[in-house]
This record gives structure tokens, C-alpha cells and sequence, in this order.
């Protein structure tokens, strides 16, 4: 059937319509449901530090008017005559990424983040050639390939950062065999993602270090998230005490930071995990790498089996997420506030309990 034939329904967000970022109500069309697509009413949908990124043009690839949002849960509306694998009334969720190739090694390996024809939730163009727009509105439509199932006993409000914070920290560690017990890791920066490297690698049963740039969150990390130390990143008599003591550091600060500092704390053949989108290029004189057989690497979200893997991980560990729960009306305030590091540590926004009117 031509797109031209595919009938269309209309949903409310809100979106950005300019590089301020200030997002107001916008109703669009979606697609009908197709043969291999699940149709969502959106409950809840995680507040990412890359929205902020996207909505103000921070990277010069934004169009508007843009709906953000790639941490979303709701509730199965509608199924296409091909899906077996979910039923209307289920809960489900959706990541960062709504399409790809599905024949490149990426896609063959079931690694689709990192398919170079990857389609993003919002702010990219789906096949039909229509622009796709993210969790900030009321209701969705996604492949199923992309949409992954909320185990049972995990609170939806509770899964939505899971779903590309949580990821986030849980594949490099999964990827780079740093699951075993007994290691000893670094988090650097506690946002979003850092505080779910905390929990993930505590629950790894891994000796955590945080690293940050001031004393000011060191009385939560230890006692709200577990962490076992906290230094501060300027006091150089504490660095030079960790010093080749840590097997991985994983780097969730966005913005510009030397490498050496951090680099010095990992053990011959510890691993720097990038995991902050930095627009600007970082650096590291060779020796510091060389001498150690260390490693820089980066890490982009996961996979849709790797998501599925963390939910179940995390519903069996019995972890929860540190999270703010907003409506939509605050929305604007939270990302003023997410700009100024003021959340604890990942915003949530209610759709469902909210009122959208176009």
C-alpha cells in the first residue's frame, strides 16, 4: 500500500519551534497502524540530558517544530496483523531508536544502535518520509522491533530512564566482560546516567568510586545511591590516591574535560568509557595510554536485547531509579533545570496525569 493510501490519526506533544527550546502544544499526524506496528498511549517518558542537546540546537542538526523525549512507557493500544509478541492493554516501552537497516553487520549482530541508517525517535525522517517525533505527547506508533515489554512488577514511572540511561551504562559493561563481581569502577559525573552507573555497577557487586567536580552531592551518592568512596576531582591529593587503582571509568560528563586526570586511575588495561555527547574535540597526550595498555572507548545506549536484559536485571535486583516525577505543564522549568545540573537525578514527566490542549 503507497504511503499516499495509509490513513493517519492526530496526537498532541509538545515541541520545540526554535532554538530557545521553550516547548508548547503541537498536534501532528501519525500513521495508522501497520501490519508490524504497535500503536501506544503514553504514560510516562524519561527527561535526558540530549533532549536539552536537540531542542536548543546545541549540535546544528535540529529541525523544528520538534517533540522530544526518548524514555517512554504506556500502554498497548492497537497491534498490526504481524505482531504476536504484544498485546493490547500491555505495558511497553520505547528507546532512542525507531528504525533501522536491518541487513548491515550492526543490524545482523542485533548491535542496531550503531546501524549507520538508524532512524531516532524524534528528530529524524521515518521511511514514509514524514519527520518522527518523541514521548513528550500523548500517543505513538512504533515497529515492534523497537518496542520492548515492562516486566511485570516494575512501576512504569520507575522503567522509563531505564530505557536509555539505564542501557546506557548496563551494555559497556556487559560489552567489555565487566560484569563479574570484585571490579572496581569509576562514575564520573552523577546525572542521570551516573547515578545509574552507581546502582547498575553496585549491583554488579563492583567497588564504586565517584567522581565529581565538587563535595556537594558526596553525602547522597554514599548514603542514598551505595557508592563505597567519593573524590573530588580538583583535590589532587585524593586523585593521586586512587591512582591505577580502578579497572574502568565510565565518563558521563557532557562538556569539554581534560582525560588525564582520569586516565592515571585506571589499572594496565583499564577502560575510559565516553558516554557524555561532547561537540568539542578532547585530549590526551599518548604516553598516558601507552604505558598501561589502557583504553578510550565510547558506548552509545544498546540494544533492544540488551534493554530487555536490564529490565529483567533490574526487576530482579529490586533496584529503583532516584527520580522527579513532573507534568507536562512543568516541563520548560525542568529543562531549565536539568541545564543547571538541579535534579535528583532524572526528571519523569506524567503524561498521562497531565492535561495536553492544543
Amino acid at each position: 500500500m503507497g504511503s499516499l493510501e495509509v490513513a493517519e490519526r492526530t496526537t498532541v506533544g509538545l515541541a520545540a519551534t526554535d532554538p530557545s527550546g521553550i516547548l508548547t502544544p503541537y498536534t501532528y499526524t501519525l500513521r495508522n497502524t501497520g501490519p508490524d506496528d504497535v500503536y501506544i498511549k503514553i504514560y510516562y517518558c524519561g527527561v535526558c540530558h540530549s533532549d536539552l542537546h536537540q531542542i536548543k540546537n546545541d549540535l546544528g542538526m535540529s529541525n523544528y517544530p520538534m517533540v522530544p523525549g526518548h524514555e517512554v512507557v504506556g500502554e498497548v493500544l492497537e497491534v498490526g496483523s504481524n505482531v504476536s509478541r504484544f498485546s493490547v492493554g500491555e505495558i511497553v516501552g520505547v528507546g532512542l531508536l525507531v528504525g533501522c537497516c536491518k541487513n548491515c553487520r550492526a543490524c545482523d549482530s542485533d548491535i542496531e544502535q550503531y546501524c549507520n541508517k538508524k532512524i531516532w525517535s524524534y528528530n529524524d525522517v521515518y521511511t514514509d518520509g514524514k519527520i518522527t517525533q518523541g514521548g513528550f505527547a500523548e500517543t505513538t506508533v512504533v515497529e515492534q522491533k523497537f518496542v520492548v515489554k515492562i516486566p511485570e512488577g516494575l512501576a512504569p514511572e520507575q522503567a522509563a530512564p531505564l530505557l536509555c540511561a539505564g542501557v546506557t551504562v548496563y551494555s559497556p559493561l556487559a560489552h567489555f566482560g565487566l560484569k563479574q563481581s570484585g571490579l572496581r569502577g569509576g562514575i564520573l559525573g552523577l546525572g542521570g546516567v551516573g547515578h545509574m552507573g552507581v546502582k547498575v555497577a553496585k549491583a554488579l557487586g563492583h567497588h564504586v568510586t565517584v567522581i565529581s567536580s565538587s563535595d556537594k552531592k558526596k553525602k547522597e551518592a554514599i548514603e542514598d545511591l551505595g557508592a563505597d568512596s567519593y573524590v573530588v576531582s580538583s583535590d589532587t591529593t585524593a586523585m593521586q590516591e586512587i591512582a591505577d587503582s580502578l579497572d574502568y571509568i565510565i565518563d558521563t560528563v557532557p562538556v569539554g574535560h581534560p582525560l588525564e586526570p582520569y586516565l592515571a586511575l585506571l589499572k594496565v588495561d583499564g577502560k575510559l568509557i565516553l558516554m557524555g555527547v561532547i561537540n568539542t574535540p578532547l585530549q590526551f597526550v599518548t604516553p598516558m595510554v601507552m604505558l598501561g595498555r589502557k583504553t578510550i572507548t565510547g558506548s552509545f545506549v544498546g540494544s533492544v536485547k540488551e534493554t530487555e536484559e536490564m529490565l529483567e536485571f533490574w526487576k530482579e535486583r529490586g533496584l529503583t531509579s532516584m527520580i522527579e516525577i513532573v507534568t507536562m505543564d512543568y516541563i520548560n522549568k525542568a529543562f531549565e533545570r536539568l541545564e543547571k545540573n538541579d535534579v535528583r537525578y532524572r526528571f519523569v514527566v506524567d503524561v498521562k496525569g497531565s492535561k495536553l490542549e492544543q
